[in-house]
């Protein structure tokens, strides 16, 4: 290998896609190409990424199959940055096999770490740690722990552990620290501040309160009942019912549980669970019939009982009955919340994250669009949902030094 990709290649381990762009940007060989590619991710410019890497791949020859594996690596890397989540996973497996039998360790254990970040983004939680679990991080460079601590912190905040999280989020800061680049220090850095922001919203009794991650799996690890908005489930101390797709039963459950231990009016509950219709005989005749059938399914562990007005919801073993919201709760929050990531999704890769249909997510992103509250990025199969950017803020200024040339 001559110097010129060596030196580039350096520059992209140090996270320098300029410096890297400099030694390499006139060449057509298949190693510079790989690293114009890599470098174009870097930079946020996906689609010519990914076309680069293919080159690459197709560049190199048969007999050398580590060089076309990490291309297909680093493509799968691109695929996941861009959100699409629909990129051949088995693609990903044979490359890292071919990795693993070449004796590179170091990029067979990046491919393990996207293949875990991918399933953790499509909610696979089980394989996910699974996975992480399989894998050892000591012998690693300090950019691949740090990937390795971000996906543990990622599991943990999924699994409602807030401490492991917080542990796992310092390991982190400690390994991108001794990595020298400063992209993963920022990475590390805005996943911390996710976790110190509000999380969910205790609601009912008159009034709310926002929680953070700890203070969520505080309440959740408590005796009371919890009617839990964020994953639609009701739970206690002993077992849990999932009501994630009854979303009519969920909605009467969580307006009796925020008026515990009061009742609430048969016309409410039928403005709320049937969408805002006037209550006539009908409604209320299926009102009974679906109150029947949350009592159900509660039965173990509340009652659900008639009463002169409406309804109550009674626990049997619970001291309080407690609801749990999600910080900001709007028409396709689930979307909104996805989005909030920073990155441009597809529309499929949206409906694979929430186990939804592509239809529904995309009426949902037609409607964020018509509001303002989402915009699409790019034609055809390369276009991409996103969050728009903060008003009356030139994204010039963002730059944290001048371009070159400027």
């Amino acid at each position: 290998m001559d110097s010129l990709i060596t030196a580039a290649g350096q520059a992209l381990a140090a996270g320098d896609p300029l410096g890297a762009l400099k030694r390499v940007a006139l060449r057509e060989d298949a190693p510079a190409l790989a690293l114009r590619g890599i470098a174009m991710a870097q930079l946020g410019d996906f689609p010519r990424a990914k076309a680069l890497l293919r080159r690459a791949a197709r560049a190199f020859g048969p007999a050398e199959a580590v060089a076309r594996a990490r291309c297909v690596v680093a493509e799968a890397e691109v695929a996941l940055a861009s959100r699409d989540l629909a990129w051949p996973a088995k693609a990903l497996d044979a490359a890292r096999a071919a990795l693993e039998a070449h004796g590179d360790r170091v990029n067979a254990a990046h491919a393990r770490y996207l293949e875990v970040r991918r399933l953790l983004l499509i909610g696979r939680l089980d394989e996910a740690e699974a996975r992480l679990a399989r894998l050892d991080p000591s012998p690693l460079p300090p950019a691949l722990r740090a990937a390795h601590e971000l996906g543990v912190a990622a599991l943990a905040v999924r699994r409602l552990q807030a401490q492991a999280a917080r542990a796992a989020l310092a390991r982190a800061a400690e390994a991108a620290r001794r990595a020298g680049i400063p992209a993963l220090s920022a990475e590390v850095a805005a996943a911390a501040q996710a976790l110190a922001a509000p999380a969910a919203r205790r609601v009912g009794g008159g009034g709310e309160r926002s929680l953070r991650l700890d203070e969520v799996e505080a309440l959740l690890a408590s005796d009371g009942l919890v009617v839990d908005g964020c994953r639609h489930l009701v739970r206690d101390a002993q077992m849990e019912v999932s009501l994630a797709r009854r979303p009519v039963l969920f909605a009467l459950a969580r307006a009796l549980g925020e008026a515990w231990p009061g009742d609430v009016s048969r016309d409410l509950l039928v403005a709320l669970a049937f969408g805002g219709k006037a209550a006539d005989e009908s409604h209320r005749a299926r009102l009974r019939v679906e109150a029947g059938r949350l009592r159900t399914l509660l039965r173990p562990l509340a009652s659900v009982s008639a009463t002169r007005r409406g309804f109550a919801l009674t626990p049997r073993r619970a001291p309080q009955v407690v609801v749990l919201a999600r910080p900001v709760e709007e028409r396709h929050a689930a979307v909104l919340a996805c989005l909030e990531d920073g990155e441009a999704w597809s529309s499929s890769a949206l409906a694979l994250a929430l186990d939804a249909s592509q239809r529904t997510v995309q009426r949902a992103l037609d409607e964020l669009a018509a509001q303002g509250k989402a915009q699409a990025v790019g034609r055809g199969r390369a276009l991409r949902w996103m969050r728009p950017p903060a008003p009356g803020l030139a994204t010039t200024l963002l730059l944290p030094t001048a371009l070159p040339g400027g």
